[in-house]
């Protein structure tokens, strides 16, 4: 049994191996990748000296709030901002930066202050009294 099972797959491979194996060509050239050109390096500029500061005080949005920075050209940079806070304190955040220390920041809280003004609480509109209904009595089925 085991011989003519032999005999029938050398038969099945030399009937195969008349076949040769079609040849695929893909039907679009492969693309050609080019490498991507190495870019120059950004050049490397001193720290420039500067100085800003703005503030804003809006009454109607009760926005309050102010921010001043300066850098002395050397990599050194002070500043400080402040805001109002929802219940009338004011915080104020100071900070320095640098290329030995990092940046280092003070944050204080000073109470008080500009406080938003009193809005009444009474209501818009009259407040009618609400009705009494009386519960409906259960009835099983």
């Amino acid at each position: 049994m085991a011989a003519k099972l032999i005999i029938f797959a050398v038969c099945v491979a030399s009937a195969l191996a008349q076949y040769a194996a079609p040849a695929y060509r893909p039907v679009y050239p492969a693309p050609a990748y080019v490498a991507p050109k190495a870019y120059a390096p950004e050049p490397a500029y001193a720290p420039a000296p500067y100085k800003f500061e703005y503030s804003v005080n809006d009454p109607i949005t009760y926005d309050v709030k102010s921010q001043s920075e300066y850098a002395d050209g050397n990599g050194n940079i002070k500043g400080s901002y402040s805001l109002l806070e929802a219940d009338g304190s004011t915080r104020v955040v100071e900070y320095t930066a640098d290329d030995n220390s990092g940046f280092n920041a003070v944050v204080k809280k000073i109470e008080g202050g500009y406080k938003t003004p009193y809005i009444a609480t009474t209501p818009a509109y009259k407040a009618y009294p609400v009705p009494a209904y009386k519960p409906v009595p259960y009835k099983a089925y």
